[in-house]
């Protein structure tokens, strides 16, 4: 019960963004706008701060990343294998499979369930979330699809990482090494703007699914499916398989596995097809996520 009642905010916030898209309570342009400093600036204010206070010694562990990313790319791959030989054409769909949204959704699931002490191990995996899986699926669409010019693009997939949430990250994490403190009147200045990110987060979710249509089809029930199931049983089994991993970081990690699907994934999108079957996954792991992750909390003791 204290699990469910964490998360009727944060799903909470979502329908209501939802609603408000949806019934054009909120012009387009409005919208936009929200979604601009939600991103460029309360976002990035809150990794910022949030690292800044951070234990670094936790963040920096390679297990962390070895037990996040060996089943995420496990996922990719074989989801990719899967939807390659059955639709006859590369896809991004091991990436829709395997992206979570640990930005509008991971956050305020583990600062208002676990509290925001754990919030350090989801930025070691922040950090390189993008990284690895958008660097895989330009390598895989490299290797794939020269035909169609979509070889690999290292200076595009190192331009996706020049944006403010890393920034935050980084500068987060030089203030921490530094040592220096902030003078406390703007410090309670940073506290003001980070607390405003992660209500706007999940109204700009919100919005963002009212412009999706739903469209079923087994493709997506099997994204769907391996988003919010397997890929969060992989890592739990790694995370288990692992010797020295903490519980706490355990549960973190498994809980950003079991988040839906991004709504970047749709940039790599490759056709009507796969634009038509990803955002349709975006918007039902979304809806399922409100079930299935209360279950992974209970299953983890969360």
């Amino acid at each position: 019960m204290v699990v469910i009642h964490a998360l009727i905010p944060v799903f909470g916030l979502i329908l209501l963004g939802y609603l408000l898209g949806w019934r054009r309570w909120v012009p387009s342009d409005a919208g936009g706008s929200l979604n601009a400093v939600t991103f460029k600036l309360f976002m990035p204010v809150l990794l910022f701060s949030g690292l800044a206070k951070a234990d670094l010694g936790q963040a920096l562990s390679p297990l962390l990343v070895l037990v996040y990313f060996l089943p995420a790319l496990a996922v990719f791959s074989v989801v990719n294998l899967i939807m390659h030989r059955r639709l006859g054409h590369p896809t991004s769909m091991g990436l829709a499979a395997s992206y979570s949204n640990n930005v509008l959704v991971g956050i305020p699931v583990v600062t208002l369930v676990l509290g925001p002490d754990h919030l350090v191990y989801l930025f070691a995996i922040l950090i390189f979330h993008s990284l690895v899986l958008f660097t895989a699926q330009s390598l895989y669409n490299a290797f794939w699809a020269k035909e169609d010019g979509k070889g690999f693009d290292l200076r595009s997939t190192l331009r996706s990482l020049a944006n403010p949430l890393i920034i935050g990250l980084l500068l987060g994490a030089l203030l921490n090494l530094s040592g220096w403190q902030v003078p406390a009147p703007l410090w309670k200045a940073v506290e003001w703007l980070a607390s405003a990110a992660l209500p706007c987060a999940l109204l700009v979710l919100g919005l963002s699914l009212s412009h999706y249509r739903l469209h079923l089809s087994a493709s997506m029930s099997l994204l769907t499916l391996s988003k919010l199931v397997l890929f969060p049983i992989g890592v739990l089994i790694a995370g288990i398989a692992t010797p020295g991993l903490e519980p706490e970081a355990r549960t973190v990690l498994v809980i950003m596995a079991a988040c839906p699907t991004g709504v970047n994934v749709l940039a790599f999108h490759m056709g009507q097809q796969d634009n038509r079957i990803i955002s349709s996954v975006i918007f039902m792991s979304t809806l399922l996520s409100a079930v299935t992750l209360p279950l992974w909390l209970v299953l983890l003791g969360g």
